[in-house]
């Protein structure tokens, strides 16, 4: 591994485990037992080093959503398959990242917040409009409100003051918005695909 990957590397694992603002360049620089010297030959600064590890993050993102969407059954199966990449990634997050990357680097957060409403939103909607397709989703939702509120919701459990315990309890809160959106769009076709992947998860 080239030494400009290995920071990226290692920076992202530092800044899922402590969050962005408590991991500085020296930090990093110690445990990859390089000179801050070496480090700044690769990355100017900070800002950059972060913008670098998120925009690695969410090209990772779109190849894991594009593979969801490939493999799965249907809209409902993806939905689960997204919820299970979900969990993988947030299982070594500090939920404060998202935190520190609006307040403390409000320019590469913009870069956060447009994947948000570009390709994730393209990514919903097209499941939503695909459900309705095939029955498994009611008719008379609103597309475009929806949307966005499933975007936004994924969010929620990062609010520390809504959720105190987040960091303990991240998945637990992202599942039980997952079945609160399931259940308020599916058609009764839909709930029988709930409940097939329901049991699926329960017996592996």
């Amino acid at each position: 591994m080239e030494a400009k990957e290995r920071i990226l590397v290692k920076a992202d694992e530092l800044f899922h485990r402590y969050g962005i603002r408590s991991v500085s360049m020296d930090d990093i620089a110690a445990q990859l037992g390089m000179s801050k010297k070496t480090l700044y030959q690769f990355y100017t600064d900070k800002e950059e080093l972060v913008r670098e590890v998120v925009i690695a993050i969410l090209n990772k993102h779109k190849e894991q959503c594009d593979a969801d969407h490939r493999i799965s059954e249907n809209p409902i199966h993806e939905c689960f398959l997204a919820f299970d990449r979900m969990q993988e990634m947030f299982s070594k997050m500090n939920p404060i990242i998202i935190f520190d990357l609006e307040k403390y680097h409000p320019s590469v957060y913009k870069i956060f917040h447009e994947h948000k409403y570009t390709f994730l939103y393209q990514v919903v909607r097209s499941n939503l409009e695909k459900g309705i397709e095939q029955g498994i989703y009611r008719e008379d939702i609103d597309v475009d409100v929806i949307t966005r509120f499933r975007i936004e919701s994924t969010m929620l459990p990062f609010n520390s003051e809504m959720f105190p315990n987040n960091r303990t309890h991240l998945m637990h809160i992202e599942q039980q918005l997952l079945f609160h959106f399931l259940y308020g769009i599916v058609t009764p076709k839909g709930q029988k695909s709930i409940e097939k992947y329901k049991n699926q998860r329960t017996k592996n």
